[in-house]
């Protein structure tokens, strides 16, 4: 620990980890770190805000592995928004709020929500009952 009450934090560059055999087993450790006194990750990885690094999709996985992603703003404000959302919706890999169609739709518009909404597919529902799946390979 530094005087001033910071804890040091060491980058990937810090550390040379050379395999070999342990007794410690990866079930009994705990890697877990607190980003502020009330956000706690599993794991301490945080993504750079980089247009080249972080997008909805490393966001959810980091999420998912309990690190922390963050969405890079070199986009225009909508594109922001609906990558958030894209991080949003995901919960434990399962897609909560999913953007759905109805038998009536048509394929243009299939085709409209997949490229605005960057998804291969979309559930069909009648009510709130799943009648069908059609994908990017459907079409």
């Amino acid at each position: 620990m530094i005087d001033n009450g910071i804890i040091e934090g060491l980058t990937f560059d810090d550390l040379l980890l050379l395999p070999a055999f342990s007794a410690v087993l990866p079930s009994d450790v705990d890697v877990s770190t607190y980003l502020t006194p009330q956000i706690k990750l599993n794991i301490p990885l945080i993504s750079a805000a980089m247009d080249t690094v972080t997008e909805a999709k490393a966001a959810v996985c980091l999420a998912q592995e309990g690190g922390l992603g963050v969405i890079h703003r070199n986009m225009e404000v909508d594109a922001q928004v609906q990558e958030v959302e894209q991080v949003k919706k995901s919960e434990s890999g399962m897609i909560v709020d999913p953007i759905v169609i109805s038998p009536d739709h048509k394929i243009k518009d299939v085709l409209s929500l997949m490229a605005r909404y960057s998804i291969s597919g979309i559930p069909v529902t009648q009510g709130k009952k799943l009648v069908g799946i059609i994908t990017n390979r459907d079409l």
